[in-house]
């Protein structure tokens, strides 16, 4: 099972706050619910095992906007709104409106019978713009 959720159109997008996802380019089943224009993605643990294995791989250009300051700035999966660390994708531009792309994968297991949610949060310490962001998520075990 599989979906795919994008958003190509540039976004500003806060400080702590998770990148919406305008579409959905692949529907998944009933483990993988989302609401387009949403910045959250439901998993959940239909199984007969102990637990639901997804794998979860984000993409995206990112930039400091007009009228930003020039330094790092990061993205980073979420589950239930908490930043997974080792997901930090770092870009470092040369200057405003300048894009780079950034890219992760990572596993997530939900328990059966439990939800995670799932998004992708602007880490950095102020807006940032993102284009083309694309989430795919995969149910492999």
């Amino acid at each position: 099972n599989m979906a795919e959720f994008i958003a190509n159109a540039v976004q500003l997008v806060a400080a702590n706050q998770n990148i919406i996802f305008t579409d959905t380019t692949v529907s998944g089943n009933n483990s993988i619910v989302h609401r387009d224009d949403s910045g959250l993605v439901t998993l959940r643990g239909i199984t007969c095992q102990c637990r639901a294995r997804f794998k979860l791989t984000f993409g995206a250009n990112i930039a400091v906007p007009t009228g930003g300051t020039v330094e790092p700035i990061t993205v980073a999966i979420s589950i239930n709104g908490e930043p997974v660390a080792s997901s930090t994708m770092i870009s470092t531009p040369a200057a405003v409106e300048e894009y780079n792309n950034v890219g992760r994968t990572i596993l997530v297991d939900v328990p059966a019978g439990c939800c995670a949610y799932i998004g992708v949060k602007n880490t950095s310490t102020q807006s940032i713009n993102v284009q083309n962001a694309t989430l795919l998520v995969e149910r492999i075990a």
